[in-house]
């Protein structure tokens, strides 16, 4: 019965079963939020392949919000916050704070930069 088993899991993985490999196809990007930029202010991700944003704030409550892909979040100051979508289109997108979070908040901005 074992070797059953692991033949079905080897054939699966070979024949690129969803959701076996999936999380090692996953671009993982870690943004860090504060008064008043995003770091990295740019981050290039490819077509088609899932990205998790890990977005934390070193300071004060932030907003992310990418509307070209409707992802949104609340970033609260020391806790991790994870959005994992699929960019469907190339180009460059804004992303921006939209939880005012000071004077400088208009300028808080930054680019995702879709590659095909």
């Amino acid at each position: 019965m074992r070797s059953v088993f692991w033949r079905v899991l080897i054939v699966c993985i070979l024949a690129g079963a969803p959701g076996i490999a999936h999380a090692e196809q996953t671009q993982v990007v870690h943004i860090k939020a504060h008064m008043f930029a995003y770091s990295p202010e740019e981050i290039v991700v490819k077509k088609g392949v899932p990205v998790t944003l890990e977005l934390m704030s070193i300071d004060r409550v932030h907003g992310f919000n990418l509307p070209d892909f409707h992802v949104r979040a609340t970033i609260e100051p020391w806790v991790s916050t994870t959005i994992t979508f699929t960019p469907d289109k190339a180009g460059r997108f804004t992303f921006a704070c939209d939880h005012f979070c000071g004077d400088g908040h208009d300028d808080m901005s930054g680019v995702l930069v879709v590659v095909d």
